[in-house]
């Protein structure tokens, strides 16, 4: 795009964020305000196996053609480009630096025989679990797809030189050089002893280790292009995400990162995970200072987005119809009146010490709400249906949130991502905590503007601004019934 030569360049950071579904392109000002924003989405192809996966070579290109352009584009100046991404998932390149494997999808079915293989040589599953600060998990545990690789295609694995996850092999992609990055290998992986603060003996004895290029800072620079363009190694989206709200608040705080997954993040709470919590799918990040964050996950996005679906479907209405629906207490009585469970507000008060009960704590990571099991014919009409299908993953929500809360000192929680923008979302999550402020954050995309703030230093000579997150507190006061 042409621009008048009398106007200066804006210097901008670009980002690319890489969900599983959207992948984004994102333009920073040094205010840190958007100033530009292109999402796009792939089709899945299929791995060996037939199951769906990342088209690795259509992002790989879409980076390449993105960043050209921008470059090329008169009314930006990129003083630099980094990378937040999702986690369980390894990139493999051979000795030539090319991609020797395709990019497996973290939710297609792990070997029970493989599974039983590795525990036979490293121990049981409990223990490598509360080592490595991570439920056992399959194929999301990015570095049981590396032992399933040698084990199952030993001849593929011996053409493997490199092993990046994905956000540092984005970065590769720019800069030509291999790194590891501490948010990426502290997301589930199993590969790091948290105790120890290092590899997992494991991954020693199995000979895999050489497959990792050295560990560097969240803030290191791999290359620097134009003279003028520094390339970032990028970080695990949930930990980028966290960034923000450290670099904000001092105060202890949970922050709901909501989207696909659920994950309430917890930086404040040291305790080592419990084989209980381990159990309840809780596990352990690591934080882009190499800190543990206690986190549980919910697949309460992915169950939301199936639901209405069938919603739509059931009521002919459009896909986006639930966008439109208004937060409407009674309704929450009505969607419940035939059920055994009548009244909805009885339970919400009873949800926020269920977890302090060792035999409510069961079924916090669940595929599924209840909402899958109703009849659709019981409802009256899709506002109603709708009620109920928030109720059902929020009685969830606080069952897995509660799991990092418990025994802590916190005042606030934090909401970003998509369901803080769901009023029925953060109606029902602040009737749940009563004796918290439940906050919905805007961060302008959260997990964006922490990887641009885990390389300021390198490109941005103005001072960080105080007025990045957006709250709005969601207070459900005693006095006011709402009609419940």
């Amino acid at each position: 795009m042409q621009q008048d030569s009398n106007i200066p360049a804006i210097p901008v950071i670009a980002i690319f964020d890489i969900g599983k579904t959207n992948k984004k392109l994102l333009l920073f000002n040094r205010q840190y305000q958007l100033v530009l924003e292109e999402s796009s989405q792939f089709a899945e192809i299929t791995d060996e196996d037939g199951f769906p996966c990342e088209d690795l070579q259509q992002l790989t290109n879409w980076v390449k053609e993105k960043l050209n352009a921008l470059l090329l584009d008169q009314q930006y100046a990129i003083k630099a480009v980094n990378f937040s991404a999702y986690g369980a998932s390894f990139v493999y390149l051979n000795q030539q630096g090319d991609v020797e494997l395709p990019l497996y999808n973290y939710l297609k079915p792990y070997s029970e025989q493989t599974l039983q293989l590795f525990h036979q040589h490293y121990g049981d599953a409990g223990s490598i679990a509360k080592e490595t600060a991570s439920p056992n998990l399959g194929n999301l545990n990015s570095g049981m797809q590396v032992y399933r690789i040698k084990h199952e295609k030993p001849k593929q694995f011996q053409e493997i030189k490199h092993a990046l996850h994905l956000p540092q092999y984005l970065s590769y992609i720019l800069s030509s050089q291999l790194y590891t990055d501490i948010t990426s290998i502290g997301c589930h992986t199993q590969l790091w002893n948290f105790q120890q603060k290092k590899y997992h003996e494991w991954v020693t004895k199995e000979g895999i280790n050489h497959l990792f290029a050295p560990i560097a800072a969240y803030d290191h620079i791999a290359a620097k292009l134009n003279d003028s363009m520094v390339i970032g190694i990028g970080l695990h989206d949930s930990s980028a995400a966290l960034i923000p709200y450290l670099v904000a608040f001092t105060e202890p705080f949970v922050l709901l990162s909501t989207g696909t997954w659920c994950i309430s993040l917890h930086p404040f709470n040291q305790s080592p995970l419990s084989f209980e919590e381990l159990a309840q799918d809780c596990l352990c990040y690591l934080s882009f200072q190499g800190n543990p964050v206690k986190a549980s996950r919910l697949f309460a996005g992915n169950d939301h987005e199936q639901q209405v679906k069938i919603l739509a479907d059931h009521f002919a209405l459009p896909i986006d119809y639930y966008k439109t629906v208004v937060c409407n207490p009674q309704l929450f009585n009505d969607a419940n009146a035939d059920q055994e469970d009548s009244s909805i507000s009885d339970r919400l008060s009873t949800i926020d010490g269920a977890s302090q009960e060792d035999d409510n704590t069961s079924g916090a990571m669940v595929n599924q709400s209840e909402f899958g099991k109703r009849s659709l014919n019981s409802f009256s009409n899709y506002e109603t249906a709708y009620h109920q299908l928030m109720y059902d993953i929020v009685v969830q929500q606080v069952i897995s949130t509660n799991l990092v809360l418990k025994d802590t000192k916190v005042k606030r929680i934090f909401v970003d991502g998509g369901f803080s923008k769901n009023p029925l979302y953060m109606y029902l999550l602040a009737k749940s905590y009563p004796n918290l402020e439940v906050f919905a954050a805007s961060v302008p995309q959260a997990s964006a503007i922490g990887a641009a703030l885990a390389i300021h230093q390198h490109w941005n000579p103005l001072p960080l601004p105080a007025d990045m997150i957006d709250l709005r507190l969601y207070a459900i006061h005693p006095g006011l019934t709402l009609g419940l």
